[in-house]
């Protein structure tokens, strides 16, 4: 399934410790599958894990995850 147009915006977080980092990261797809897969994606080439924190679908799919390490 195609999707329209995504958006991907990242903005990072500061944590105590120096050795693991963490960052929010939210997405827009078209279908739930669509938007964990852009979340997946941007973690893999980041080399992290992902945790979705929050997903809403409003005729699109607005979905929220936290990557780390």
């Amino acid at each position: 399934m195609k999707s329209i147009k995504t958006f991907v915006a990242v903005s990072a977080l500061t944590l105590a410790s120096f050795a693991s980092f963490a960052q929010s990261i939210s997405v827009e797809s078209s279908t739930l599958d669509g938007a964990e897969a852009k979340v997946a994606a941007v973690a893999q080439e980041q080399g992290a894990q992902y945790k979705i924190t929050e997903a809403n679908t409003n005729n699109r799919v607005h979905m929220t995850a936290e990557l780390y390490k």
